[in-house]
């Protein structure tokens, strides 16, 4: 009926893989593996770069056609929102970090912000201390209202983390929580220097922001809470044990800050 012949119907019945057929077979599960490993928030470039870590030599364009023949596509990031409350007559402080980012060790300079998250109890904030060094997360806190207590803890888990360094430069924006009596009084007393983005200016504080976009495209819109606590464990698990410790993070070369502050004390 096909106009098959009968001879190249058996020979074809014995014909086996290619050998790039087969490498590819064995590469598909890895990379299924480590994509699902990952809760489908790694694309092309991080699952290089942990095949390579296994000992898995490939380029990135075949990871990039692999994953894409088996439909394995990073969730995709979305556009943030500006939330932060400017309007108050408190103090503000200058943009002495002016959009530099980078710093050479440990310490120099951290960046801090605050975002929310909605539960079926109703919404809750979350604020961060982050070091520009590694990236790291160092201090968070999280509670239902968004007041001065929330970015006070934030801060406070971070003094305590790294040892009550001295001279760090602080960036935040112009929220009127950073600029409270309380939390200025906490960045004196502990030798910090203040510095704030502009006014209407998220790029100023664009570090901070992308962590949040990282955050809320990997974990916030992919699940639902039912309560404030399950939403604290889940953000917990999230920065403590993927983003801080296996995450890999473009900015210091495709390592977890972790690793990479790891890095630096070996040197020293």
């Amino acid at each position: 009926m096909f106009s098959i012949e009968r001879s190249g119907y058996y020979a074809w019945l014995k014909r086996k893989p290619s050998k790039r057929d087969q490498a590819n077979d064995v590469l598909d599960k890895k990379i299924i593996q480590l994509f699902n490993d990952h809760k489908s928030r790694c694309g092309s470039p991080r699952i290089m770069k942990d095949l390579h870590e296994s000992g898995e030599l490939c380029s990135k364009n075949r990871v990039a056609k692999r994953m894409k023949s088996l439909n394995l596509y990073a969730k995709p990031k979305r556009k943030f929102k500006i939330t932060t409350d400017s309007k108050h007559n408190l103090p503000v402080a200058d943009n002495l970090l002016n959009r530099d980012f980078s710093a050479s060790a440990p310490n120099q300079k951290y960046v801090g912000d605050i975002t929310y998250i909605w539960t079926s109890e109703g919404w809750m904030y979350l604020a961060v201390v982050i070091d520009l060094y590694s990236r790291a997360v160092i201090g968070w806190s999280i509670q239902a209202t968004m007041t001065r207590q929330l970015v006070c803890d934030a801060l406070m888990m971070a003094l305590w983390r790294r040892g009550f360094p001295r001279d760090v430069l602080f960036h935040s924006d112009r929220g009127s929580q950073y600029c409270s009596a309380d939390y200025q009084k906490m960045l004196k007393q502990h030798g910090f220097i203040c510095s704030m983005s502009r006014k209407g200016n998220c790029w100023d504080n664009s570090v901070a922001e992308s962590f949040f976009n990282s955050l809320k495209t990997e974990l916030i819109y992919t699940e639902t809470y039912a309560t404030r606590e399950i939403a604290k464990q889940s953000i917990f698990n999230y920065i403590e044990t993927y983003y801080n410790r296996v995450r890999r993070h473009s900015y210091i070369g495709f390592i977890s800050p972790v690793k990479f502050e790891a890095q630096y004390k070996l040197v020293r």
